[in-house]
């Protein structure tokens, strides 16, 4: 079966901003009816609103903060009550954080392990025997090139994203025998307000991609005959993903530690 977007709903995280508007965009221009999840309901409404009218679908704003646990429970109910199918998921929301591990503040790193990997994880769960049972759409999920190596002044950041990397390529086995796309997107640095939320330009390793650049591969790979389980988008990221698995750890960190000024 192939990708698929007339006629199927795609439920996007982060989409107040950055990645989730492209993926947002690049779904609609399609044919596919979007729900868009983010905390700031304004930007969601007004985004909802040039989707209907320049694609002519529907688009559904609903302010959610995902950092909060119980958020996907609480999603799918919602949806499930309002009659809403979802047959693709693309879960992009996450934040990250640059510095010492040793000074950064408890509560932003538990809010960073809530919304980069439980919500990942929860909201997989919820809709993942819908998506799998119809197999018309995808579960997308945003990782990092940050995920292929330890990353120093940004422990947590980096460790939430191999987990999503590794949990992803798992689930992409276990639903391999489906129609269902499943497939995790390692970016670098993307033009985003992702730095402005980091509090330092330091974290920004390597040459920026733009949103439209990182959903535009995205897209293609889903497209393909057969999708693979990850991607990483950019030549030198894909490069030093490779590096990094082939050179010893302790050599793979230093470098890591190097670049981000650790």
């Amino acid at each position: 079966m192939s990708m698929t977007y007339r006629g199927t709903t795609a439920l996007i995280t982060g989409a107040s901003a950055g990645l989730g508007v492209e993926f947002a965009r690049q779904w609609a221009q399609r044919g596919a009816d979007v729900v868009l999840v983010a905390r700031r309901v304004d930007r969601l409404k007004e985004l909802a609103a040039d989707l209907e009218r320049d694609h002519g679908v529907k688009a559904r704003p609903i302010a959610a903060d995902l950092a909060r646990p119980g958020a996907a429970a609480a999603l799918r109910a919602e949806l499930d009550a309002l009659g809403v199918p979802v047959h693709t998921l693309v879960n992009n929301a996450g934040f990250g954080a640059h510095g010492p591990f040793a000074d950064e503040d408890p509560t932003r790193i538990s809010e960073m392990i809530q919304l980069n990997v439980l919500a990942v994880t929860e909201l997989t769960r919820e809709f993942l025997p819908a998506l799998t049972a119809d197999g018309r759409g995808a579960l997308v999920t945003v990782a990092s090139a940050a995920a292929y190596q330890p990353t120093p002044a940004m422990a947590v950041y980096g460790a939430t994203k191999a987990f999503v990397l590794n949990f992803t390529e798992a689930v992409a086995y276990e639903t391999r025998a489906s129609s269902l796309r499943v497939l995790a997107v390692s970016p670098g640095p993307v033009r985003t307000e992702f730095f402005d939320v980091v509090g330092s330009r330091d974290a920004a390793v390597g040459r920026m991609a733009t949103p439209e650049q990182v959903v535009t591969a995205t897209r293609r790979a889903l497209e393909r005959g057969r999708t693979p389980a990850s991607i990483v988008v950019g030549l030198t990221n894909r490069l030093n993903a490779t590096a990094s698995a082939l050179v010893p750890r302790r050599l793979a960190l230093a470098v890591a530690g190097r670049a981000l000024k650790a």
